[in-house]
């Protein structure tokens, strides 16, 4: 697909107004072929991010260990160059999947909008609190998920495999001991989003019913206290709350295994090089490298997120549009 074409198409040219059979076909029917040239640049940005763990090491052994001034500044040079590269082409990636996302939504809000009108009947205001919310937030949420379909797990898993990789080839026993911290992550993730969905279907739900309530609530002569607005509304502060409970408790979790993570590299580190059978410039890199580490696999758990509720919005449009 051109790239001009995505936000410049009109839905009235596509001959296809049926729903997308998946999510996953859905972002391919709106980006195509992007897909791949945007994982490409996200494997990019995950490279130049591990890059510096080596620098780092190399700086502490081979530089200021042995006092060799010309070798530190020249390593110094080359970890600036690294960061000022890594910056531009994850700046790029954002834009990139940003503008995938945006064409996406306004190519979705303009062909749902048209849907709607040629559908207008007797009933059409009945459905218009309906039609506002779908067009409104539960696209937006649909459609910003086209940018990083794909990409978001690319870059986050070629993070995490260069990181071990590089770990495991220098300090296996230490790399182990991180490798470790981060299991337990990739299991409570699924087993708590699997819940986070359910809260999710029925919030979307409610959410419907509310603004159709509201759609309709001036044409009725009905008081507000004799509606099931109320109640919907309490519905929703409930969903809410326990979405928050789940999600925040996830969290917690996570954060406290990657904080306690350094705490055992320092430990086990400390003690090899204790014993000569390691260098301080690699405990050093391990620090850093795990501390970079955590930032995809908060990104996982993020996307994991996002790309559930973009599944239970995609379902629930597409059954609306039949």
């Amino acid at each position: 697909m051109p790239l001009k074409m995505i936000p410049a198409r009109k839905p009235d040219l596509t001959g296809d107004k049926t729903p997308a059979s998946s999510l996953w076909r859905y972002v391919w029917r709106m980006s195509g072929y992007h897909q791949i040239w945007v994982s490409l640049l996200a494997v990019v940005v995950a490279a130049l991010s591990m890059l510096p763990i080596e620098l780092q090491r190399r700086l502490v052994d081979d530089a200021i260990s042995d006092g060799k001034l010309d070798l530190l500044l020249k390593l110094a040079g080359a970890y600036g160059a690294v960061l000022i590269l890594h910056g531009i082409c994850k700046y790029l990636l954002r834009l990139y999947q940003g503008w995938l996302s945006e064409s996406s939504i306004r190519y979705n809000r303009l062909h749902l909008s048209q849907l709607h009108e040629e559908h207008e009947g007797d009933s059409a205001h009945e459905e218009d609190g309906k039609v506002i919310s779908i067009i409104g937030s539960e696209i937006d949420k649909l459609g910003g998920f086209v940018g990083e379909c794909l990409s978001q797990p690319v870059v986050n898993t070629a993070m995490l495999v260069f990181g071990m990789g590089y770990m495991f080839s220098k300090a296996p026993l230490v790399a182990a001991i991180g490798l470790a911290a981060l299991v337990p992550q990739a299991l409570l993730v699924p087993l708590v989003q699997k819940r986070i969905n359910v809260l999710i279907a029925r919030r979307v739900n409610t959410m419907r019913r509310v603004s159709d309530d509201l759609t309709r609530l001036p044409h009725d002569d009905t008081d507000l206290d004799e509606t099931a607005l109320p109640d919907r509304i309490d519905l929703l502060y409930r969903n809410r709350m326990m979405t928050f409970v789940l999600k925040f408790g996830m969290k917690a979790i996570i954060n406290f295994l990657n904080g306690a993570t350094p705490l055992i590299v320092l430990i086990v580190g400390g003690y090899l090089v204790i014993e000569g059978q390691t260098t301080i410039g690699i405990v050093v890199a391990f620090i850093s490298g795990f501390d970079r580490l955590s930032d995809p696999m908060r990104e996982m758990l993020s996307y994991y997120r996002v790309a559930a509720q973009a599944n239970v919005q995609h379902k629930m449009i597409a059954r609306w549009m039949r």
